[in-house]
């Protein structure tokens, strides 16, 4: 049987329905059997994704609305404004920041592989318990942050939850 195309979003009316607050994936791609992911993704006036590298997957950035910056070295910026279409190439690294006005963008990918949840290593009776991992996990991606004390996360560039 052949898959049957039809429309998912209309995005600009997603935009219209904005709030101050909205950060984050307004809209996602989540047909079954999908190759490919899109997400639809909005920082407020000044709000920042911070620097990240993304060692997988090849990203689509499509700028709707709004404007920013995007930083992809230590004096290497480029001017985000509707319309711009971007390639940030796997390995690259990357940092954005939206204006005044906001930052609402479209990113499209090959679909990522599934997340799997590897096993705790085994607790000793002299070890104590395993430190808790949860303010380390990615509200925006899901995979846990490492280093000794992370802010932002490595894969997505979502700001960790109360850091």
């Amino acid at each position: 049987m052949n898959a049957t195309p039809h429309v998912l979003a209309v995005l600009d009316d997603v935009l219209a329905s904005l709030t101050p607050d909205d950060r984050g994936s307004l809209w996602q791609l989540s047909e079954q059997g999908r190759e490919l992911d899109a997400n639809l993704v909005h920082l407020p006036a000044g709000a920042e994704v911070g620097e990240h590298q993304e060692n997988t997957l090849d990203v689509l950035l499509v700028v709707l609305a709004g404007s920013g910056r995007l930083t992809t070295g230590p004096d290497t910026a480029l001017d985000l404004t509707p319309s711009a279409v971007t390639w940030l190439p796997r390995t690259s690294r990357r940092a954005l920041a939206a204006g005044p006005e906001g930052l609402s963008y479209l990113t499209v990918h090959r679909r990522r592989p599934g997340l799997s949840i590897a096993a705790p290593a085994p607790v000793t009776a002299e070890g104590g318990e395993a430190p808790c991992l949860l303010d380390r996990v990615c509200p925006g991606c899901g995979r846990v942050a490492e280093g000794t004390a992370p802010k932002f996360c490595a894969e997505c560039g979502e700001r960790l939850a109360g850091r």
